[in-house]
C-alpha cells in the first residue's frame, strides 16, 4: 500500500499521539518571562503580575520542586508570591472601614 512512501505505520504506530507538541515557549523563556513579571509586579498591577510570575516560574521549573531548578524560575516564584502577598495586604488596607472619610 502507501506505507512504504514515508508513512510510518509499523515501527511506532502510537508514539506520535502521546508526545507533547513542541510549539510552546521553552523553560528558560518561561523563567525569564516570570522574572520580568515579578519585577514589574512590584511597581504596577501586583495582583495580576504576581500570580502570572508564579505560574511562569512553576512551569519553568517543570512543575516540580525536586531536581535541578533554574535560578530565574525560582526567583520568579518567590518574587511572584511576595508580589501577590503585598498586593493582597494593600487591597485589604484600602478597604478598611472609615478609610477616606476624614
Amino acid at each position: 500500500m502507501m506505507a512504504g512512501f514515508g508513512h510510518r505505520t509499523r515501527r511506532h504506530p502510537r508514539s506520535l499521539g502521546r508526545t507533547w507538541p513542541r510549539t510552546g515557549p521553552d523553560r528558560a523563556t518561561l523563567g525569564i518571562i516570570g522574572l520580568v513579571c515579578a519585577i514589574a509586579g512590584f511597581f504596577v498591577l501586583g495582583i495580576v503580575l504576581g500570580p502570572a510570575a508564579i505560574v511562569c516560574g512553576w512551569l519553568a521549573m517543570g512543575r516540580s520542586w525536586t531536581g535541578a531548578r533554574p535560578v530565574p524560575a525560582l526567583v520568579a516564584v518567590v518574587l511572584g508570591a511576595l508580589d501577590t502577598l503585598l498586593a493582597i495586604i494593600w487591597l485589604a488596607g484600602t478597604t478598611a472601614p472609615g478609610n477616606g472619610l476624614f
